[in-house]
């Protein structure tokens, strides 16, 4: 692996690291990951933004953009306008939800009806689809007037607020459709439905049934009430939709010292379960862990659904394991194992990947159904020398054993995250989405940060990790022939987060493959989230924390390989108090979705006195989280 010495940004980075390893460097490039003498070819030919930070959203000269749905906005036609003071739980069960995140877009065909099956799945159209959207947590501050900023001020919430609460988290599924006037709202399709806290679910996998899923509700274990902190997800080619259960522990509240199993305590305080905690347990009671106490055990899972069949029944897949899902992203090869890739969002933990027992069989939908239900996990140890293992978590396999705790298979799943780290897993700076370029067919790891850092390693670089990273990983193999089911496989930096020119070595962003290319003062961004990958396979980053850096969140896009590999271009920006989530392309590439979560969440700005209104800018409105349609004025692809 060469150094290429005469590149100040790979000489930056090897500093950093100390010079000692090959796999830390962006010198580098693993097998058909990136091809360093493609042509210079730039597919990414849109006028870059600036760096800045006010009120409103910001694109490059030719794009427009469309608010297609915000929080409280109708799904059915015989919902009035949103008036937030007039706000109930029923009415929000009927209305886009809260602070949207993922996004999936699931295209239908001219034909298709609620009737029709899976007929549609395998559909191109990028003109009319269902746009499946997560709602990740609420803000009673910036959603109903009189609540302070200060979050232990919330603790009060009226039973009527949580009920509300309640109902603008989880998912929402909407017809949309191109016409005249650009994307609508179909608010009269049967499809349109609200998936909520509420919602009734099944639990499959090896973890049903488990007595540690037991309640007083629900003593069979396997039946569940709602879905929360629903942040990233995933689509299958046979068309379901995958949304992640994240930061679940923030809505349960209890000492979990007063609980009688040990096992228990241990496992609630990994998820930040305290007394101290929203009171959410006052007026619903399952979410308080005195009275149960296995409540918790039913949220951090990934959840299925199928989105054009609205009288189906959503269900959690314990065959992914139990932790603060980021998401889950899907390798599908016919022939062969499915593989999904996920990372566990929070400080030293996780990046995870799940093969299937079955196979992938293109022509048959009820089989692939059940390829989530039964297969292995695994965790990954990333080596200095550029090698990494995937770990199994199966119980009886080495330490994962009743001597240590392990009862069974529901044990090891319920517990993923202590399993993983008795296996010897490599402690991360926060994985957020983990996902396969088509292009290339290597996986990317989005690290976000991680300021309780302290010891480095060379797959997490710098202690108090404030800026992020990514990592690349390559399966054995060659482009479009990789085998993602190895226990083995190859990995390197990509690039570190922040600014090139930082003074701190151990601070500055490190970009780019070769010298003379570089990029602009507007390129270099910091806390790296959500990514997506566009038709010609470059990569679109989307971010959450750059605030802090002194500019918004917003979208950044790069090539993956080739001279222009890893050398971003600043795409969008958010207004101020908001990150951007989900990118997520139409099969034509000519329009992107992002939603734009929390605009506003700034210190001191509340409901009645918000620092601004985006996006409607009405002094009879909130600030509203909202999803965005953005396409090209020439109609052409979006980036190019």
């Amino acid at each position: 692996m060469s150094e290429h010495p005469k590149n100040p940004a790979r000489r930056s980075l090897f500093k950093i690291l100390g010079g000692a390893t090959a796999a830390g460097t962006l010198g580098s490039l693993l097998p058909g990951c990136g091809k360093e003498d493609k042509p210079a070819r730039d597919t990414l030919t849109f006028s870059e933004i600036p760096h800045g930070l006010d009120h409103q959203h910001h694109l490059p000269p030719g794009y427009q953009s469309t608010v297609l749905l915000s929080w409280g906005d109708p799904l059915h036609e015989e919902e009035t306008a949103f008036q937030p003071e007039e706000l109930d739980a029923d009415g929000q069960t009927r209305r886009f939800g809260y602070n949207n995140d993922f996004i999936a877009f699931m295209p239908l065909t001219a034909e298709s009806s609620s009737t029709q099956g899976h007929r549609h799945m395998q559909s191109e159209n990028s003109e009319r689809g269902l746009l499946c959207v997560n709602h990740e947590y609420t803000q009673p501050h910036l959603m109903f007037s009189g609540y302070s900023d200060d979050y232990s001020a919330t603790r009060e919430v009226s039973a009527e607020h949580v009920a509300i609460e309640q109902a603008a988290c989880g998912h929402s599924i909407v017809e949309i459709k191109q016409g005249a006037q650009g994307w609508q709202v179909v608010a009269d399709s049967p499809y349109n439905r609200r998936i909520t806290a509420t919602t009734a679910m099944e639990i499959i996998g090896p973890a049903a049934g488990d007595k540690r899923l037991q309640t007083q509700r629900d003593p069979s274990g396997t039946q569940v009430l709602g879905t929360l902190g629903n942040c990233a997800g995933g689509k299958t080619p046979w068309g379901t939709v995958l949304i992640a259960e994240e930061g679940f522990g923030a809505a349960f509240q209890g000492d979990p010292q007063k609980l009688a199993d040990a096992r228990e305590i241990d496992n609630h305080q990994r998820f930040g379960i305290t007394a101290e905690n929203r009171n959410w347990g006052d007026h619903d009671r399952r979410f308080d862990i005195q009275v149960e106490p296995n409540e918790p055990n039913r949220f951090g899972w990934m959840v299925e659904f199928d989105p054009y069949n609205p009288q189906s029944k959503p269900r959690k897949l314990t065959s992914l394991g139990r932790f603060e899902h980021e998401g889950f992203t899907l390798v599908c090869k016919p022939g062969q194992p499915l593989v999904a890739y996920g990372g566990d969002d929070d400080e030293h933990q996780f990046v995870y990947r799940y093969v299937s027992q079955g196979r992938y069989q293109p022509e048959d939908p009820a089989a692939n159904r059940q390829l989530l239900t039964a297969g292995t996990l695994y965790a990954a140890r990333f080596a200095d020398d550029g090698s990494g293992e995937w770990l199994p978590l199966v119980h009886g396999l080495g330490p994962l054993n009743t001597e240590n705790g392990f009862r069974n298979q529901a044990d090891v799943m319920i517990d993923a995250r202590r399993a993983a780290a008795m296996l010897g897993a490599t402690p991360m700076d926060r994985p957020e989405d983990v996902e396969t370029n088509p292009h290339n067919d290597c996986t990317y790891v989005m690290l976000t940060k991680n300021k309780q850092r302290s010891d480095t390693d060379s797959a997490n670089p710098r202690a108090r990790n404030t800026a992020g990273h990514v990592l690349e990983i390559a399966p054995p193999g060659e482009n479009g022939n990789r085998d993602h089911t190895s226990s083995h496989f190859q990995w390197q930096q990509f690039l570190l987060g922040g600014n090139p020119n930082a003074e701190n070595p151990a601070e500055r962003g490190a970009y780019g493959q070769q010298s003379p290319y570089a990029i602009s003062a507007h390129g270099w961004f910091a806390n790296p989230d959500n990514v997506a990958f566009d038709r010609n396979g470059n990569m679109w980053i989307a971010t959450d924390g750059c605030e802090r850096f002194g500019f918004h969140d917003g979208l950044w896009a790069m090539a993956t390989e080739g001279p222009l590999r890893a050398a971003p271009k600043h795409f969008f920006g958010c207004p101020q108090g908001a990150e951007v989530c989900g990118p997520e392309f139409t099969p034509d590439g000519k329009t992107l979705f992002v939603a734009v979560q929390h605009p506003a969440d700034s210190r001191n700005s509340t409901y009645d006195q918000p620092l601004h209104r985006w996006p409607d800018n009405n002094p009879l409105l909130p600030p509203r989280p909202s999803v965005l349609a953005i396409y090209r004025e020439d109609k052409q692809i979006v980036g190019s």
